[in-house]
């Protein structure tokens, strides 16, 4: 165990097969430059870029874990869950991200009308260029555009002002439900992991639900180390996985040298006394 816990790991990242910069063959070798030895791509709601990354990460080196993450609506707000060890072809995950893609055009759509309010014209045609598919078009896509165009010095200030939960241009998406994306990973075959929970602006009681709630149907991991999190999250999250038993992940949540605030394999150590996920997914 101790050898696995060692191990440079990064299983939370993003390709442009969502809203990230680079394709899966850039990440997967920026990756391994990085020293990765564990990684996983993980793209908002769409698997089409596992084959290639778990192509060039074996060619590489690295041990390769498909990975997925689902976009949520849980206590009215949005919550994302990793999928790690799932079967990218499996026919009833795939068909219930494809439900959730199909809604994100509309969402943009929506997205693009609210911030025409506020002076940032032709949003929608914007963010279209940042994304290789109108049916993956992200808040991500939009805050590219808005600072690109000069109303935001940088991607923080617009989700801050315009696209973060709660704010004026932020638009609901029609994601899945938290018993859905569980059944969804674990039906492929995969673990569940609650992403980034320091990012979720719910009530101390809402959180113990949600806690509960996960387990109860079936997820089984939550990240404690990921560039979402501040050093004392490091432990609060640890400190959750032990109290309920959760295996522990970590990942950079990267998308692009420029914008994220961790680069691929650059995590410090999960926290002792956890148990990592890696050491299930690579035993099995």
């Amino acid at each position: 165990m101790d050898s696995l816990v060692r191990l440079n790991v990064d299983l939370h990242c993003h390709s442009t097969v969502s809203d990230g910069v680079l394709s899966p063959t850039e990440v997967a070798t920026r990756a391994a430059g990085n020293g990765v030895q564990v990684w996983s791509l993980t793209d908002h709601d769409e698997v089409g870029g596992q084959q290639e990354a778990a192509r060039v990460a074996r060619e590489l080196g690295m041990t390769y874990i498909p990975g997925i993450e689902i976009s949520v609506t849980w206590a009215e707000h949005t919550l994302h869950i990793v999928g790690l060890g799932i079967d990218p072809e499996n026919a009833a995950m795939n068909a219930g991200l494809k439900r959730i893609r199909d809604d994100r055009e509309q969402r943009a759509r929506v997205m693009s009308d609210k911030l025409a309010e506020f002076g940032i014209m032709n949003a929608y045609e914007g963010a279209l260029k940042y994304a290789d598919n109108p049916n993956l078009l992200s808040r991500t896509h939009f805050a590219r555009y808005i600072v690109e165009t000069g109303h935001c010095k940088n991607m923080q200030e617009v989700f801050d002002k315009y696209l973060a939960d709660g704010k004026p241009a932020y638009i609901a998406g029609d994601w899945a439900s938290l018993e859905e994306a569980i059944n969804w990973i674990n039906h492929a075959g995969g673990i569940a992991v609650i992403a980034h929970p320091g990012r979720y602006k719910y009530s101390r009681s809402e959180f113990a639900t949600l806690y509960k709630t996960f387990k109860l149907m079936g997820g089984r991991g939550i990240e404690v180390v990921t560039g979402s999190h501040t050093v004392d999250q490091f432990h609060q999250y640890a400190h959750i996985a032990r109290q309920y038993g959760f295996l522990a992940s970590c990942g950079s949540d990267f998308h692009s040298p420029s914008e994220s605030s961790m680069d691929l394999g650059k995590l410090p150590p999960l926290p002792s006394g956890l148990t990592p996920v890696w050491e299930e997914l690579i035993k099995s």
